[in-house]
């Protein structure tokens, strides 16, 4: 049974969620997931993010501690997806800006 990296909605503070988002490379993560109407399962491998492989895992373990992603360990992958529902739910309108940026 995969592993589940998990923060639930009301833990979402508005601090830590523009902390991550004021990177750009998480930013962009954030992006190219809200860009997806059908919210997939990413691998962290398919954002092309041009940083090591240990940079790049940092970025996603912000986005968790965030609670704007969830990351579930596979094993030998990670599935990424967007916790759409939550963060409309605590901050309406704050994907849509970031998609229109």
């Amino acid at each position: 049974m995969p592993e589940t990296l998990d923060v639930l909605s009301e833990h979402l503070d508005i601090g830590q969620v523009l902390k991550a988002l004021a990177d750009e490379h998480r930013r962009r993560i954030i992006i190219e997931l809200a860009a997806d109407p059908l919210d997939g399962e990413r691998t962290c491998n398919s954002f092309e993010l041009p940083l090591s492989k240990q940079t790049v895992s940092h970025h996603f373990k912000t986005l968790v501690a965030a609670g704007l992603i969830n990351q579930v360990n596979y094993g030998n992958r990670q599935g990424i997806s967007l916790r759409r529902a939550e963060i409309n739910a605590k901050f309406p309108g704050l994907l849509d800006i970031l998609i229109q940026s």
